[in-house]
């Protein structure tokens, strides 16, 4: 009668230890799985991390849509993102470039990264972006201020339906590291100055 038990603890114990292993692998597995479902579909507002070729085709001229861009900063990182415009009406296909100013609050360098995404999901699809900070990891001085544009398109397949288009930037801080390379300049575009 005990060794039927002790089989049986034994059945248990090594199912337990299979299912616990099976759900680390599926958690492990979902980050880049969830990455795949949202490029693919379009849902929650993913966009792409790349700069993107603009399209040729015609500016809509008939059309507007309002764009409207929301900055936020994490915990963790004493920066503030601003915008010079919080709003701005487009027509669709054409190019649009926006100031957004990076600002270090601290008395100390450091590092961070924005990450975009847009709402509603859907245009997410149609927002191409040819020159954006998001694209790589800025680093700012102690007190250091630095202007970067956006410069993005919303093609003209954007549907008909969507009159207002949201795009968020949050900023999250990076751990330090010497060995990063090396941050692109960007030019101020009101002043000429790097």
């Amino acid at each position: 009668m005990r060794s039927h038990q002790a089989e049986g603890v034994k059945k248990t114990v090594t199912k337990t230890i299979f299912a616990l292993i099976g759900m680390f692998a599926f958690a492990f597995a979902l980050v880049p799985l969830y990455d795949v479902f949202c490029e693919v579909t379009g849902i929650n507002g993913k966009v792409s991390t790349s700069a993107q070729q603009v399209l040729g085709n015609d500016v809509d001229r008939d059309r507007y849509v309002t764009v409207q861009f929301i900055t936020r900063t994490s915990a963790g990182l004493p920066w503030q993102l601003g915008v010079e415009t919080r709003q701005v009406q487009v027509h669709p296909g054409q190019m649009t470039e926006v100031d957004f100013t990076f600002s270090n609050r601290s008395q100390s360098t450091s590092w961070g990264r924005a990450v975009p995404s847009v709402s509603p999901s859907v245009a997410s699809a149609h927002v191409r972006k040819v020159s954006c900070f998001c694209f790589q990891e800025q680093r700012l001085d102690a007190n250091e201020n630095l202007t970067i544009p956006l410069v993005f398109q919303l093609d003209n397949t954007l549907p008909e339906d969507i009159a207002t288009v949201t795009l968020v930037y949050t900023l999250y801080p990076l751990d330090e590291s010497d060995d990063r390379p090396a941050v692109a300049q960007y030019v101020n575009n009101k002043n000429g100055e790097i």
